[in-house]
């Protein structure tokens, strides 16, 4: 593939991505980690929106179904260590500008989504973890909550527990599974898909500790690999492949990535590609996809020196394209994807 790359604007620390709808259009959201504001663009790259000036700390950003110019998300996470009055926001966008509610103090929560359940929406949140007493301290671990939302994402949620116990509750990314969308989450305990059903559906797929993962067929076989990033904010990516109902290490990256961050997956012109990240040492953005003719894995290199926190994909004048908020380099950039 080759990369086309377009910085679009800056800003401080700039981590979360999403996207919202405004009528038939898109628009892409950049917000940031510590106290700077939450920006929207076109697909054309032009700022249309400041969505806020502040309080940041934002680490996940999620549109409501079926609503226009609605979104939640997280605010006030500014670290690990500072992310005990952490709380969910819904920003709605209308004539007089956005008007932005908090809707629930979460302390720590890091990741959410929202699924729609016959009808119903439900937020999916993970908290990092559930408790600290001096800087670094990781005794408490975290968790995944549920709450229903109503047809007025604004009014507060209240969270009721699905599972405990989870240390370095960090990674979450969305799949489908079996004609089904799911999350994936990571932790010390390894990864867990949770499917949106009645009682909902937990299962562990791996014990392998794991900071970050994708499901996707990378090789074609009609079975999905599991690509991790290891350990906590770790340095290794590897490929699991399922046998005899468990997933099994097939094969690592060679190299050690410190801080990989940055992570999500699709199909690029038909190749199905999982973009990974780091953010220190030679802050690379790498896809990695299965090269059928060597039968193996292999990478190419989207950029570097530009340290990735997150990563997503969407879709601009007929192409593929990634949108980056790389954090070190205080750019959030578009990366278009040609064959």
């Amino acid at each position: 593939m080759r990369y086309s790359k377009q910085v679009l604007h800056t800003l401080e620390k700039c981590y979360a991505l999403s996207y919202y709808t405004a009528g038939e259009d898109i628009r892409l959201l950049v917000a940031a980690e510590k106290q700077d504001p939450c920006y929207g663009f076109d697909l054309e790259g032009k700022l249309t929106d400041t969505v806020w000036e502040g309080p940041g700390g934002v680490m996940t950003m999620v549109p409501v179904p079926g609503q226009d110019g609605a979104f939640l998300a997280t605010q006030r996470f500014y670290s690990p260590n500072n992310s005990a009055s952490a709380s969910l926001a819904c920003a709605v966008k209308t004539p007089a500008g956005w008007r932005v509610t908090e809707t629930a103090p979460l302390p720590f929560v890091h990741r959410f989504d929202i699924f729609t359940v016959e009808g119903e929406a439900y937020v999916l949140a993970c908290t990092l973890k559930s408790g600290h007493e001096f800087e670094n301290d990781w005794r408490f671990p975290g968790k995944l909550l549920t709450a229903k939302l109503g047809n007025d994402p604004t009014q507060p949620l209240t969270f009721t527990t699905l599972l405990e116990g989870l240390g370095h509750n960090h990674g979450y990314t969305r799949g489908f599974h079996e004609g089904k969308v799911c999350g994936i989450v990571s932790c010390d305990r390894g990864v867990f898909r949770v499917t949106p059903e009645e009682n909902w559906k937990i299962e562990q797929l791996t014990d392998a500790p794991a900071s970050d993962a994708v499901c996707l067929d990378l090789d074609g076989d009609g079975e999905e690999e599991l690509f991790t990033i290891s350990p906590f904010h770790g340095d290794t990516v590897t490929i699991r492949h399922r046998a005899a109902g468990e997933y099994v290490s097939i094969w690592e990256y060679p190299e050690k990535l410190p801080f990989l961050h940055a992570i999500c997956g699709g199909t690029i012109y038909g190749r199905p590609t999982v973009y990974a990240g780091n953010r220190e040492g030679d802050r690379l953005l790498l896809g990695f996809y299965f090269d059928a003719a060597s039968g193996t894995y292999k990478t190419e290199t989207v950029d570097k020196g530009a340290g990735p926190a997150n990563v997503m994909l969407f879709s601009r004048d007929g192409h593929p394209a990634l949108l980056a908020a790389n954090r070190e380099t205080d750019e959030i950039a578009v990366y278009d994807v040609f064959p």
